[in-house]
């Protein structure tokens, strides 16, 4: 007999389900990170040398200050999370949802983020350390939240609102992200 372990309808799609509760839905894989499913929006990550699931553990307690949390946490079968993850998580008030195994599409905001990391930061930096590893991929995040456009949502920036079209006088201004690996652009307005 196969349990439920959600609130989803036994004939509605697991992508009706994700894109109806998407507002309510946080994601994670390793690099741990946290993506909010509705924005894109990288919400926390963490790295270190050998994870355990006290560490996972650690890092949703971080991840959900002053009661800040989701609905649900979409994560993967990896004995990484364990139980010290799920009961933090019971704790907070937020459901786990486990995807299927084999199903890579059932998590694939969290998987696209770990292949745009790779493919578009890692993949082009020797790292040396913990310490680096983290500082790169907090700039990479800064970057992905507040400037790099994101195609599956219109080509939005996460962390911020859909500005107005811009006046046509002034000049674009290019910002190197990663010492020029990649660059945000601003607009200045002509004086």
């Amino acid at each position: 007999m196969q349990q439920e372990r959600s609130d989803r309808p036994a004939s509605q799609s697991w992508a009706t389900f994700l894109k109806t509760h998407a507002q309510s839905i946080w994601a994670c894989d390793f690099v741990f990170f946290i993506v909010e499913l509705a924005t894109r929006r990288v919400v926390h990550f963490g790295v270190t040398h050998h994870p355990s699931q006290f560490w996972v553990a650690q890092q949703l307690r971080e991840a959900t200050p002053n009661g800040q949390k989701p609905r649900f946490i979409l994560r993967d079968n990896d004995c990484k999370y364990g139980s010290a993850f799920d009961a933090v998580a019971k704790a907070s008030g937020i459901e786990v949802l486990r995807t299927p195994y084999r199903a890579p599409r059932a998590n694939a905001i969290a998987e696209r983020f770990v292949g745009s990391l790779r493919r578009e930061c890692l993949d082009h930096l020797l790292i040396f350390g913990e310490q680096q590893l983290r500082r790169v991929i907090a700039a990479y995040v800064d970057y992905f939240n507040n400037s790099r456009p994101h195609q599956g949502i219109d080509q939005h920036v996460p962390c911020r609102p859909p500005t107005p079209a811009e006046p046509t006088s002034g000049t674009t201004i290019a910002f190197p992200v990663l010492n020029g690996l990649h660059h945000a652009y601003a607009y200045q307005r002509a004086a």
